[in-house]
This record gives structure tokens, sequence and C-alpha cells, in this order.
């Protein structure tokens, strides 16, 4: 059964249509990148990950899980530049889950609208962190 939503996010009010239309043209960038399920992020928890060029393009490429900050950032950087085939073997449920509260507040709000809006729990873990 696939968590992922079936209609676009809604765009907010008060923007050109222009506007509108390319908001809604990158979000529809990341909705299709989602995996089916949470389930499906199975990458590592521990250790040093080496990120590919089309994913680090600019700054680091090297992150230490061990490091919060660091792991911040390896999260932030495949949420945004990760492919589909990328974020199950780079993303890991549990950690995600953990890091989405403060994770959210660094990802642009079109990563995280999709993400919500696909993954309900993710949203949960924000309410019931506030």
């Amino acid at each position: 059964m696939s968590s992922s939503p079936q209609r676009p996010a809604p765009v907010p009010s008060g923007l050109s249509d222009a506007a509108a239309e390319d908001l809604a043209l990158y979000r529809e960038k990341f909705r299709r990148r989602l995996p089916e399920s949470l389930d499906e992020l199975q990458g590592p928890t521990q250790g040093i990950v080496e990120l590919p060029l089309h994913m680090a393009w600019s700054g680091m490429t090297s992150y230490d899980l061990g490091k919060p900050r660091q792991r911040m950032g390896l999260y932030r950087t495949v949420l945004h530049e990760g492919l589909h085939d990328d974020l199950p073997h780079y993303l890991n449920q549990g950690l995600l889950l953990q890091l989405w509260p403060v994770l959210r507040t660094l990802v642009g709000r079109s990563v995280r609208t999709v993400w919500e809006d696909a993954f309900p729990k993710l949203a949960s873990r924000t309410r019931a962190a506030a």
C-alpha cells in the first residue's frame, strides 16, 4: 500500500498563476522522488557516509553519522538533492523519524510539505515533539 499522495500538494493562495505553476512543478519534482513507504529507508545508522557527486556537488561529500551536525547535514542534503533510488540507500527510517522535528526546520518548505503530506507519521512526530 502506497503512502505517497496521489495528488499534488496545494499551492498557497495569493500567488500569480505563473508563480503557482512554478511552485507546483517544483513540489512535483520532490514528490516523484519519494519512496512508496518509509519502510524502504534502510540506509546506514552509523559510520562514515560518502555521497556521490550528483548529490554533494558543493560542500561536504563525507559525513560521520556519529556527529549530530554532520548527520543532520547529510539528511538535509539527501532530501534536497537525492534521486528516488538514493533515498532508500542513504536515509534510514528510524533516523529520519528521530531527526524530523528539527530537520523539517532546515529543509525548504516544498521538501517539508511534500514529505509530511506523503507520510503523516512525520507530521505527527513534529506535533509530539512540540
